[in-house]
């Protein structure tokens, strides 16, 4: 129902005697006359209440239609506050994050709201963005994510586009964040009603599945918030099973020192001996715990270009890949993020695996 309906149907229910017959008004005068002050401040609440839903009702609606029409598969509205805080904290302190001290240091502490990125921060628009694609060699050794182009580059300009046609409705402040800013995005996005948060630690959405990049504008506007979905991973633990370095941690969460993602991506220097085995052989990143998971089944695949794979490379392709090759052919894909000494480890790595012998 468009919002000027709703809110004159709001006006409508306080106005309807007034369009009745005169003698029919007179005795609802009298009627609102005798009313107790109490019920007639109450009635005049709940009309106000019905008026102020079937806006947010409507505003929601605006928002998640027009985040479809720039391309986006899921948007929602979220608090600013995280929720997940305290619990992130834990999860720092207990040192899951292993050396990602961007994690840890300072920046630490923004993640407690997004008011430490727009200090007139009042809702949070939260948007996912499906990359599924199909592989086209089997146990393809990088991760899904980085078979096309670099999603911060492709997100980013998802994101101003949505921006744009919002702001044509009505002016508001903003920040436009994608993966690299201090915000714990994945718990604003439940929030946002997008998903759940899998053992695997992946936003899981019904029936979509996990597959998505996500993304935010931090905006000033006063917008409702959405209601988180509830959680349908119920007693399945095949993330936890099938992952090789034992890195999802029982009751759920990630010991990101164990993983094969943290390992081959974020971690500078030699990667500990004892894991080595468990990588297998991948090169950059890991998708064992999304692969397995039943809500992933009969996961769509993007209608994006920009997502689809590039010309796959085998191990043996890799390896004659030298450091200018290297940032020619990762140029704008985000395997740069490993850099080519990472990748050359990684690389050294997976085909000891793939050879059975010793690193």
């Amino acid at each position: 129902m468009p919002r000027g309906a709703i809110l004159e149907l709001a006006h409508d229910l306080d106005g309807a005697a007034l369009r009745a017959p005169p003698a029919e008004q007179r005795r609802e005068g009298l009627r609102l006359a005798r009313e107790p002050v109490a019920h007639r401040h109450r009635r005049g609440i709940e009309h106000a209440q019905f008026g102020e839903r079937g806006r947010d009702h409507e505003e929601r609606r605006r928002i998640q239609r027009t985040a479809r029409e720039c391309g986006f598969d899921l948007a929602g509205v979220a608090g600013i506050e995280t929720r997940d805080f305290d619990r992130y904290q834990g999860w720092a302190e207990a040192g899951y994050a292993g050396k990602m001290g961007y994690l840890t240091d300072h920046r630490a502490e923004l993640r407690r709201s997004a008011k430490g990125l727009l200090e007139n921060a009042r809702s949070v628009i939260c948007v996912g963005k499906l990359y599924n694609t199909r592989p086209e060699v089997k146990d393809p050794p990088i991760s899904r994510y980085a078979w096309g182009d670099d999603y911060h580059v492709v997100m980013k300009t998802m994101l101003e586009r949505l921006t744009a046609k919002l702001q044509e409705l009505e002016h508001f402040d903003y920040k436009i964040c994608v993966d690299t800013a201090p915000l714990l995005e994945r718990s604003l996005a439940r929030e946002a009603g997008l998903g759940w948060i899998g053992k695997n630690t992946c936003l899981i959405n019904e029936p979509l599945g996990s597959w998505f990049f996500l993304g935010e504008i931090i905006t000033s506007l006063a917008l409702t918030p959405d209601t988180p979905p509830p959680d349908r991973c119920g007693t399945c633990t095949r993330c936890i099973e099938a992952c090789p370095t034992q890195a999802i941690l029982p009751e759920g969460g990630l010991d990101a020192r164990r993983c094969i993602s943290y390992l081959t991506i974020e971690l500078r220097g030699p990667i500990p001996v004892e894991h080595h085995a468990g990588i297998g052989q991948h090169v950059f990143g890991c998708d064992i715990c999304q692969e397995v998971c039943p809500w992933n089944s009969r996961a769509p695949v993007t209608e994006l270009p920009n997502f689809e794979p590039r010309a796959q490379l085998s191990l043996e392709d890799m390896a004659s890949i030298d450091k200018a090759d290297f940032q020619a052919k990762f140029s704008d894909s985000p395997v740069l993020r490993a850099r080519f000494d990472g990748f050359r480890r990684n690389l050294q790595i997976a085909l000891a695996n793939r050879d059975n012998k010793i690193v």
